[in-house]
């Protein structure tokens, strides 16, 4: 029962939400003392409270076992918040690790259009966050995690489903031009020249 998908679900890209999660990873963190204690009847709005204790993002450590992220991450897969409350956990500052978590879980949810409309502000966040992977810790920032949300395959030991490129989406006219903070500030700087 509690690894089990919410009654009445959706499929994502085709398949069960926590599938998303491959297999060796997903049981590990079905057997993991974190998943047990913690996220056995976690709600979308409990949720918030155990985002707000991690301390660092990341995939597997030490002896493959999964961080609190993950298990988290699988949570989410399970309860499928609906988009305006993942929109809220995006937009919530104070909380860099559940805005972490939330980008993460859009990344692996939502469509091309909206992946690249949701996450793309996020770019503008330059806070450090701690990783824990097999090496130990690290630091990044957000903006760099974003950016390799939309850019790579594989982000904390999970792989990414496929994301169209965004050249593509603005050719077919599904988006429009990104918007450069670096481009704004010299057309702003050459106006005043």
């Amino acid at each position: 029962m509690a690894n089990t998908t919410v009654t009445g679900a959706k499929a994502i890209h085709g398949q069960n939400p926590q599938f998303l999660v491959e297999n060796v990873i997903r049981n590990r963190i079905y057997e993991s003392s974190y998943w047990k204690e913690y996220c056995f009847a976690l709600t979308a709005e409990t949720l918030i409270d155990k985002a707000i204790e991690i301390k660092f993002i990341g995939g597997v450590y030490g002896n493959q076992r999964p961080t609190e992220f993950l298990c988290l991450l699988l949570k989410l897969l399970q309860i499928q918040p609906e988009k305006e409350i993942l929109i809220e956990y995006l937009q919530a500052e104070e909380f860099k690790y559940l805005r972490a978590l939330a980008a993460l879980y859009v990344r692996m949810t939502f469509s091309a259009v909206d992946v690249y409309e949701i996450l793309e502000p996020l770019l503008k966040d330059y806070r450090k966050l701690r990783n824990r992977n097999m090496a130990g810790y690290s630091l990044t920032f957000m903006d760099e995690f974003v950016y390799s949300l939309l850019t790579e395959e594989r982000v904390c030991d999970i792989i990414l489903p496929r994301l169209q490129k965004r050249s593509v989406l603005e050719e077919r006219g599904d988006i429009g031009p990104r918007k450069s903070r670096l481009l704004d500030a010299m057309e702003a700087e050459r106006l005043t020249v």
